[in-house]
């Protein structure tokens, strides 16, 4: 029973995980299109900023991924 729990909290942890990262990088793209189109002469350095950030958060999000894995089979 402990391990259909554990399967199930991972997979729980891993949605919450996705919905997390999908809404941060969304609400960044969002900011960064705004900020593009009120200043287009700073469009490359707030492209480079936002893409920067956008790694960051898949990274967080993977990270959170391969933790839930590895609680879900201990």
């Amino acid at each position: 029973m402990t391990g259909l729990v554990a399967h199930l909290s991972a997979g729980i942890g891993a949605a919450l995980a996705i919905i997390g990262a999908g809404y941060g990088i969304g609400r960044l793209a969002g900011s960064a299109l705004e900020g593009m189109a009120r200043q287009p002469e700073a469009a490359g350095d707030i492209r480079t900023a936002m893409i920067i950030a956008a790694a960051l958060i898949e990274g967080l999000a993977f990270l959170a991924l391969v933790i839930c894995l590895l609680l879900s089979f201990k």
